[in-house]
């Protein structure tokens, strides 16, 4: 079994900023990640408010971090954690691949798109429908989408979108956006992005196995190709539901992210607190890695 004084679930920007200062610290240290190193920020098309960079788009922020992190030969791996257990000072983590042991753990895991929870959302995903227009978006060039939400990301993308796509739909359940005044603005350059507020997407149209159109609240019908939703987050705590406490799905933390178990810390978007954005995951990375540090040293 493999040992480390701290792993680390998630290797988003708050994980791997938790890993680069336990690493100059002389901890040993693991990075886990399930996914793509970097975690949602390698589905945002342009990042502008993130200090040091007037315009940087999220997959090259994220292999910047992740090219730091190899430099200082910090372990990352593969792997889907199913469970967590405390034996003593030491900490258990059963993954999909192989059990490892630690004393510290930081929670870094993130969250995940939420769902519309329409019938056949998940299967026609990857056949009209996406979460990431930065990933998608050149699929539908020339054709007619619609991105579903009113937030910045939603506005973000949306922008992405209208210099690919024909026509850009934005659907929004409520009569104003909920995002920064500078995105609206940037949005009435457009001509070719059609707001439809006040209104729900009830249906997914389909033709072939694949996304025909959307049905709006009113009953009106966009013919779109390509359906692209961003309506919030839900954190990664399915794996730690039974040990950790959490609220409305979030880790809570102390004032020194460290959670109800002693010696298991939290970071970045995983746990519940005011500001989702890069900056403020990399200052609570950063917390917590030289929390860790204290508490083992």
């Amino acid at each position: 079994m493999k040992t480390y004084e701290c792993v680390i679930i998630g290797a988003g920007v708050a994980g791997m900023t938790a890993a680069i200062y336990l690493k100059r610290a002389g901890i040993s240290v693991l990075l886990l990640e399930k996914g793509v190193p970097g975690g949602q920020i390698n589905k945002t098309s342009i990042i502008e408010n993130y200090p040091g960079f007037k315009k940087i788009d999220g997959p090259t922020l994220a292999m910047n971090m992740l090219d730091q992190v190899q430099s200082l030969d910090i372990p990352y791996q593969y792997g889907n954690v199913l469970s967590i257990e405390v034996d003593g000072d030491y900490k258990i983590i059963k993954t999909d691949m192989e059990t490892i042991m630690t004393s510290r753990i930081i929670l870094a895991s993130g969250r995940k798109p939420r769902e519309l929870g329409l019938s056949n959302e998940k299967k026609l995903l990857g056949s009209g429908i996406s979460y990431c227009a930065y990933c998608d978006g050149m699929l539908y060039k020339n054709q007619d989408v619609v991105v579903i939400g009113g937030g910045n990301s939603a506005l973000e993308e949306a922008l992405y979108l209208a210099d690919i796509c024909k026509t850009v739909y934005i659907v929004h359940r409520r009569l104003e956006y909920r995002a920064d005044d500078i995105l609206v603005k940037k949005l009435e350059k457009y001509d070719n992005i059609k707001p439809c507020l006040g209104q729900n997407v009830i249906e997914i149209l389909e033709k072939d196995n694949r996304v025909s159109g959307v049905r709006l609240s009113d009953n009106s019908i966009l013919p779109v190709t390509g359906v692209f939703i961003y309506i919030g987050q839900i954190p990664e705590t399915s794996f730690i539901e039974d040990l950790i406490t959490l609220k409305d799905g979030y880790v809570m933390t102390n004032e020194h992210l460290e959670t109800n178990i002693p010696g298991i810390y939290a970071c970045g978007d995983v746990i519940k607190k005011e500001l989702y954005q890069i900056s403020t995951a990399i200052g609570e990375g950063a917390l917590a890695g030289t929390n860790v540090v204290k508490s083992l040293k």
